[in-house]
């Protein structure tokens, strides 16, 4: 038995019933309930990456948009998401 972390081909798109392989990592937070630095992610699909962010974008949440092997990487400065 391995114990590894899931790789990008692991990871599902985070939109309701979709199924495909996740491409993008949208890292948001909640300002009313996180840290600052805190990010949290939802995994996106290239057909979904827009509706998703602008769902989190409506909301001021969406801190910024990388591609899903990058998703642990330190957070972007403010204003720089993709």
């Amino acid at each position: 038995m391995t114990d590894s972390a899931p790789g990008p081909g692991d990871l599902q798109c985070s939109a309701k019933g979709c199924r495909a392989d996740a491409v993008w990592a949208l890292r948001w937070n909640n300002p009313k309930v996180h840290t600052p630095d805190r990010r949290k992610i939802w995994f996106a699909c290239d057909e979904h990456r827009e509706s998703l962010s602008q769902f989190l974008g409506r909301r001021d949440f969406l801190k910024d948009v990388v591609p899903v092997a990058d998703r642990d990487a330190p957070p972007r400065p403010e204003g720089t998401g993709g």
